[in-house]
């Protein structure tokens, strides 16, 4: 099971690195390294295991916060409707996205990020995205809203990226253009 003493820190050089695709049919290691990824944010997201465990909350995780720099993630979130999207994905990427953007009105935050930091982070309104599911299952997500904004987030992470580089450093909340405030 993975736990919070498992998850990198800002600064840690995986968290910049490029992560490597996921070799197809993937090994039992990496579908068992994705599992527990996903099985980390349920858990994370239940206040008595949470506690019991010592889990932040997290909706979403990618292996390089783990210190794997592969091509998987994991996300556990539900939108504005309630409905539940739960997938892990081995070489998940956005095929095509809305030229409209959205960012979260109280900014984003990381578990690999013990600090906050303030400053809306734009990002698409809509992206349609490919991955492998557990299974060896190509999916394809049409996602908007709150999922749509966690799949670019972890996707970023696969990428060396973070979410603050999005911030615009002179002013962090610096309305922006055609974009869709997204509440969380």
């Amino acid at each position: 099971m993975i736990t919070m003493t498992d998850i990198i820190r800002d600064g840690h050089p995986t968290l910049r690195q490029v992560a490597s695709e996921v070799t197809m049919p993937p090994s039992e290691e990496d579908k068992s390294i994705l599992k527990s990824m996903m099985e980390y944010l349920i858990n994370s997201q239940n206040p008595e295991l949470a506690e019991k465990y010592g889990l932040r909350g997290g909706v979403g995780l990618a292996a390089p916060q783990i210190n794997v720099s592969k091509r998987m993630i994991a996300v556990h979130v539900k939108d504005e409707n309630d409905k539940q999207y739960s997938y892990a994905l081995f070489n998940p990427k956005i095929i095509s996205h809305s030229i409209e953007k959205a960012y979260l009105t109280t900014g984003e935050g990381c578990l690999s990020v013990d600090e906050t930091i303030p400053g809306f982070v734009p990002r698409y309104a809509r992206i349609t995205l490919k991955g492998i599911d557990l299974d060896g299952k190509e999916i394809k997500l049409r996602l908007k809203g709150l999922p749509a904004i966690v799949f670019q987030h972890e996707i970023d992470h696969l990428n060396g990226v973070m979410f603050y580089d999005h911030i615009n450093e002179k002013d962090p909340f610096l309305p922006i253009d055609n974009a869709i405030p997204v509440e969380r």
